[in-house]
């Protein structure tokens, strides 16, 4: 068997470096004699090892500077003129304006969107993030997190967006782990301002439903933690439903669950209106009267807050404002890739009629 040549120890070495994330394209690489000292090896060996990754197309030697790891995504990468729209749900209330808003700006500006679903899926998020890499056809992605709130298996697709440079932003919420940007509410102070409101109303006992699956619940949880703590109100562990995406889904049959959960409360807290609806509907068939048992705050002011037998004072999600924004601060980011593309919205509140204000003497 042919011996491994010297050489192939630092080219091994640089690739494993690369594929880490510990260099990245337009670092500068050790100088020759750096890399003879590291690796016992002669100048001569370490000069053929550096032919090896240029011609690999790997590295690049820069005049009078030094040998960089090259970016050949950025360098090789041509225009499409498509963005990739990953959301988790197309039946989603939320899906339609957010994609308005998207559409509205990719398509003034000449670019066409290319949408698809993960249904809240690691394993469809997995075959959605591999297709877009393999086919290398866009300038950019927007993507809505999938369970986010949890472990996920699909990190190392991100790292290759990352390493590749594709312009990439969140919509919604985002991954605690990965330094990428979104677009989305400020959902700690959603949770904040429904915590507040419910507190100025009078309330002190309040119950609060959550999304235990999406960061976006922890984070309108911790809102409202805060904003309990603020007024010296204590937070009770068994007046907090934590739902996952299935629990949400089956409410109905977790109805003796929900309703331990709120005894004692005069008001609650809910993730968001299709949470709420439901919530409302669940207390009337039980004789627990809206507002007058129980305030419900919701979040997302959808169409369901109207439609609500009760309608339900809401939390606004500014669809179709978020949508145009994720897409214009997108186009930002192919044009200049040092823009950062964030931006969190300032909630506001719609009151109608789910929150009963309660005088204190």
């Amino acid at each position: 068997m042919a011996k491994t040549p010297k050489y192939m120890e630092l080219v091994n070495w640089v690739k494993e470096k690369i594929n880490q994330n510990e260099l990245k394209p337009g670092d500068r690489l050790y100088s020759e004699h750096e890399f003879s000292s590291m690796f016992n090896m002669s100048r001569q060996t370490v000069r053929q090892g550096i032919s090896v990754l240029e011609r690999d197309n790997i590295i690049e030697r820069r005049q009078g500077s030094g040998t960089y790891v090259k970016d050949i995504y950025a360098s090789d990468r041509q225009k499409t003129m498509n963005i990739a729209v990953v959301t988790t749900y197309v039946d989603s209330y939320i899906f339609p304006n957010i994609i308005k808003g998207i559409e509205d700006v990719t398509s003034k500006a000449g670019y066409n969107a290319q949408i698809s679903f993960t249904y809240n899926s690691h394993v469809k998020e997995s075959e959605v993030l591999k297709n877009i890499l393999e086919k290398n056809n866009i300038d950019g992605l927007i993507i809505e997190t999938t369970k986010s709130a949890l472990p996920n298996p699909n990190l190392e697709y991100y790292h290759e967006i990352l390493k590749r440079k594709l312009p990439i932003l969140f919509l919604n919420c985002y991954y605690p782990g990965l330094n990428i940007p979104h677009v989305s509410m400020n959902d700690r102070e959603v949770g904040l301002m429904a915590a507040n409101y419910l507190i100025e109303c009078g309330h002190e006992k309040i119950a609060g439903i959550f999304k235990s699956d999406d960061y976006q619940g922890h984070l309108r949880y911790a809102g409202y933690r805060k904003g309990m703590a603020d007024h010296g109100l204590q937070v009770m562990d068994e007046h907090i439903l934590w739902l996952d995406t299935e629990d949400q889904r089956h409410m109905a049959d977790n109805v003796d669950r929900i309703l331990r959960r709120l005894q004692n409360c005069t008001a609650c807290l809910c993730y968001n209106d299709e949470v709420a609806f439901e919530i409302v509907n669940i207390c009337l068939k039980n004789g627990i009267r809206i507002p007058e048992d129980l305030s419900i705050i919701s979040v997302d002011n959808s169409h369901l807050a109207n439609l609500c037998e009760v309608p339900l004072t809401s939390i606004g999600y500014p669809f179709l404002e978020i949508g145009k924004a994720i897409a214009e601060n997108l186009l930002k980011m192919i044009d200049d890739p040092s823009f950062n593309g964030m931006k969190e919205f300032t909630p506001s509140i719609t009151v109608r009629e789910s929150v009963k204000k309660i005088v204190r003497t």
